[in-house]
């Protein structure tokens, strides 16, 4: 069920940082996919650098924040 939840929360991450990042989205189903790697990402880099988010808000915000970070360096990529 965590893991269910994790995937939907990650999903919705992507949706919106697709929504912030106007333009550097690739449409609604590859920003959920970034969107749940960018969960994972976070999940990875944040406690790296100091940043720790608890709880379902938490996973959320760190997953967003992967997301948008993701979407940013895959824009340098496709630009270049």
């Amino acid at each position: 069920m965590n893991l269910i939840i994790f995937l939907l929360i990650g999903a919705l991450a992507g949706w919106l940082a697709g929504v912030v990042m106007k333009g550097r989205g690739f449409g609604v189903i590859v920003n959920i996919l970034v969107g749940v790697v960018g969960a994972f990402f976070g999940g990875w880099l944040l406690p790296r650098l100091g940043v720790n988010f608890g709880g379902d808000v938490g996973l959320f915000i760190t997953a967003f924040i992967g997301a948008v970070i993701l979407l940013a360096i895959i824009g340098l990529i496709k630009k270049a």
